[in-house]
């Protein structure tokens, strides 16, 4: 009696472990390849031949001739794409005052000149810690900064942040940002 029912139970197991372990993985990756090939291996960002990042995770710019993205709370390194996470620092957590403050005086510091509102996305990390994009603000905000350290006209930085902003998602969700990474390689083909 045993072996009738461990013999189904193994069968199912087997049959099982091929379906959803194997071939429906497969199925679905192939899929992805087919329809949407630049989003299913990562939206890799090339450069002369050589993978530089991924239009989906944020990385971290500090040289002031690089516009900066949003602060990341990722550990034990910022944006980790393997410890993805947000600070979970609440709004009345002291924490989270004293850690943007920071973040502002050093905004401040990098750009002494600027007096405008310091846009919230470049003081607070994202809830992923991954975020490659800023906003709008946030962008033209540091475009005198980057245009000094660049020795380039604000007019054409501003007109750089315009050409790579993306618009809403299906032209209804979301805001319209800005693409940190392809931001700063955009810069780097003017120069």
């Amino acid at each position: 009696m045993l072996k009738t029912l461990i013999r189904p139970a193994a069968v199912l197991l087997a049959l099982f472990t091929l379906v959803t372990g194997l071939f429906y993985p497969l199925a679905v990756t192939g899929l992805a390849q087919m329809i949407f090939p630049a989003q299913a291996t990562g939206s890799l960002i090339e450069q002369h031949g050589r993978i530089v990042g991924s239009a989906l995770i944020g990385q971290p710019f500090d040289a002031p001739k690089y516009f900066w993205g949003r602060p990341s709370a990722t550990a034990p390194f910022a944006y980790n794409a393997a410890a993805s996470s947000g600070s979970n620092l609440g709004p009345s957590n002291p924490a989270l005052t004293d850690a943007v403050q920071a973040r502002v005086a050093a905004l401040r510091a990098a750009d002494p000149g600027n007096t405008a509102p310091v846009p919230v996305d470049l003081v607070t990390a994202s809830a992923s810690g991954l975020d490659p994009h800023i906003s709008i603000a946030a962008a033209l905000y540091q475009a005198p900064r980057v245009a000094r350290a660049r020795g380039l006209d604000a007019l054409i930085v501003a007109q750089l942040v315009e050409q790579n902003t993306e618009g809403r998602q299906l032209g209804l969700l979301g805001e319209p940002r800005v693409n940190v990474l392809k931001l700063n390689l955009a810069l780097d083909r003017v120069e």
